[in-house]
């Protein structure tokens, strides 16, 4: 009998990261497999850690921000293929962050997510955090439904009889 054994001097790697922002929150996206993630939200940072599929593979960060974030009002929904975020912004005189990190760092990690940015100048920042978590929803049934009816191989030709 074989048996999966965490090794607790396993090292870590970062995840992938994707990151947006809006006036007032800021959209990050682990690109990950993880059943059951640890998920932490501090005033300046945020923490992930978990076990990802399909290689078993510990990954591990601990994110410094730019400004500060309500750790209260930020959440993340496990989506199954990725991890969204929302991070609530705090007020201040200047909401557009100029890099998602305060280390001023470039890190090989993260990426910018171009379909869900929104530079300062654009109106229209009434953004539902609900509305967030659901948009990834409705892209990927969208493509699993065009991922299923074309992994059949089938074409949809009608009867000739």
């Amino acid at each position: 009998m074989i048996t999966f054994q965490m090794n607790s001097e396993q090292t870590a790697t970062p995840p992938s990261v994707s990151w947006a922002q809006r006036n007032s929150c800021v959209l990050l996206t682990f690109n990950v497999e993880c059943e059951k993630p640890e998920i932490k939200f501090d005033s300046r940072k945020v923490y992930f850690k978990g076990i990802c599929s399909p290689d078993q593979k510990l990954h591990e960060i601990e994110i410094p921000l730019y400004a500060e974030i309500d750790p209260e009002k930020s959440k993340y929904l496990n989506k199954g293929r990725f991890i969204d975020v929302a991070l609530v912004k705090l007020k201040t005189d200047d909401p557009f962050w100029p890099t998602l990190t305060g280390d001023k760092k470039k890190h090989h990690w993260l990426k910018v997510d171009f379909e869900r940015w929104q530079d300062e100048d654009e109106s229209g920042d009434d953004y539902d955090m609900n509305d967030m978590f659901s948009d990834k929803i409705r892209d990927f049934d969208d493509e699993n439904e065009k991922d299923e009816s074309s992994s059949e191989g089938e074409d949809f030709l009608p009867d000739t009889q």
